[in-house]
């Protein structure tokens, strides 16, 4: 099938846009000129695509609606059973819903997406079905995962499974509700700039952002490449080592991964903090919206850590109150040109394109108003940096990034773990229907500051549960050396065995 040539008018169409001026002679000598390179596409056009097989059997479910769906968590549920045996035989898992699960739609909590359905199986779905896990359906998640609160989302807001009418946090919203309502074992969230932790943390449960690149995110809509990371989002820390042992490594198609070193994760459970040196970073509390009983619940488990054997010491850290504005640039101009402008996939960059999702997704710019504002305002953030500063300052951040990630780094030389506050604040209460747009923004970033830092510098940060008030859980964020997950969950497991987070 030939693809259609492009008319004198179509032509001189495109040469405006990139500011080239045409004479009517000069559209006839490159119309000519293009058909040599226009068969190219004629033959790319009559090849089948290229992707992997879809192996395990599965029917597309449906929407569960009223006592079937209390916390507005689940988009779709079905059932995918992997194989017979595997280190996940028994565990029950939900898929944020920005990962393709072939067959099963997929909307990435965006009304312009809806009615997508995909034709691949993640690198991630595939490792966890040959687990033998089986897979329950697909979680709610922000607008494009657009917001580390629960309230973007075209298909309402996610309830708070421990405080109903509060935050669930975002973006990965449905994943941690439905692991804090005991509806799964497991989920899968995605991480730019807190989107596992923060659910993580606001919902009492545990979530690991790996290492950049040690988890493939193949078959995932991306939203940045030096900021995609793909973790697990689990009830127990055991669950949480596990289900990495088996989505973590290579695969061969993922430009992120940069040989990835893996671990037996599980291995790491049980051997206490005694000796681990554990720095308590003081520029992660006391942020102007900390809330006091955050910052004294995550000093008072420091402590215990203490008494449990480690040795907990204060380290100044300057440069992490940067790490936020070094981080704005990248997530926005870089989701701008990748993820909207780029129709979800961009170019540049070699593996598994899903090229269904391209031809989606690309439909956004049809339907722009009903964009979430959150991103709104991140692209008009972003496309403004880029048309006015030619994209100096995405360039400017990624190489201060290099020394933000150098700071931790140098901190990490002296000890072996980092500890702060996963989030300033807990759950905040979901912005009223029709709120003003200044309520849902604010609602919407207002808890990054300890998070985004660690998605520019690719360190790998869970957040784990330490205590709560009112209801509302408080996370305690344990960072490591660059494929150390180890040790974080060595930490992690002392902690949880140590005592019941909900009496801290």
């Amino acid at each position: 099938m030939a693809i259609k040539r492009p008319t004198p008018s179509q032509l001189r169409a495109v040469a405006d846009d990139l500011g080239f001026t045409l004479t009517d002679a000069d559209v006839q000598s490159y119309l000519a000129l293009m058909e040599g390179s226009l068969g190219a596409y004629d033959a790319v056009d009559a090849m089948p695509d290229y992707l992997p097989q879809v192996t395990y059997p599965r029917t597309p479910g449906y929407r569960p609606e009223g006592d079937e769906n209390p916390h507005n968590a689940w988009y779709v549920k079905t059932t995918v059973k992997g194989a017979p045996g595997g280190k996940l035989a028994g565990k029950r898992i939900a898929l944020k819903d920005n990962v393709c699960l072939a067959g099963v739609p997929m909307m990435n909590g965006a009304s312009t997406l809806e009615g997508y359905v995909p034709d691949v199986d993640a690198t991630i779905v595939t490792r966890i079905l040959d687990a033998g896990g089986a897979i329950l359906g697909k979680a709610h998640c922000e607008y494009f995962c657009f917001s580390g609160g629960s309230h973007t989302s075209a298909a309402g807001p996610v309830q708070n499974p421990r405080k109903p009418g509060y935050s669930a946090g975002g973006s990965s919203s449905g994943s941690a509700a439905l692991v804090a309502a005991g509806e799964v074992d497991m989920a899968i969230g995605g991480d730019q700039g807190g989107s596992i932790r923060i659910p993580s943390a606001y919902c009492g449960i545990y979530g690991m952002k790996p290492t950049h690149g040690l988890v493939p995110y193949t078959g995932i809509m991306p939203i940045e490449l030096t900021l995609d990371h793909t973790g697990p989002m689990t009830a127990t820390v055991r669950d949480n080592a596990l289900l990495l042992e088996v989505i973590a490594g290579a695969d061969g198609l993922d430009p992120r991964q940069y040989a990835p070193q893996v671990a037996p994760y599980t291995q790491a459970l049980g051997q206490g903090v005694d000796g681990l040196r554990i720095g308590v970073v003081t520029e992660g509390f006391g942020h102007p919206n900390s809330e006091p009983d955050v910052d004294a619940r995550v000093r008072g488990a420091a402590a215990m850590l203490g008494k449990m054997g480690a040795k907990v010491t204060e380290v100044a850290l300057p440069m992490h109150r940067l790490g936020p504005a070094i981080w704005t640039p990248i997530a926005l101009e870089g989701a701008t040109e990748l993820m909207m402008k780029g129709n979800g996939l961009g170019t540049n960059w070699r593996g598994l394109f899903v090229t269904s999702l391209l031809d989606a997704h690309a439909a956004w710019r049809h339907r722009a108003d009903e964009l979430s504002d959150t991103l709104k305002l991140s692209m008009f953030l972003g496309h403004y940096a880029i048309k006015h500063y030619r994209g100096h300052y995405y360039a400017k951040a990624q190489n201060l990034s290099r020394k933000l990630r150098a700071a931790y780094d140098a901190a990490l030389a002296e000890h072996d773990l980092l500890l702060m506050p996963t989030l300033p604040l807990k759950a905040t209460p979901l912005p009223p229907a029709h709120a003003p747009r200044e309520l849902v923004i604010q609602r919407a970033f207002e808890m990054i500051a300890n998070t985004a830092p660690f998605d520019a510098t690719g360190h790998p940060a869970m957040s784990v549960p330490c205590g709560q008030t009112d209801g509302r859980p408080i996370g305690m964020m344990l960072i490591g050396k660059h494929w150390d997950e180890s040790t974080i969950y060595r930490a992690a497991q002392a902690f949880e065995v140590a005592g019941d987070w909900r009496q801290m």
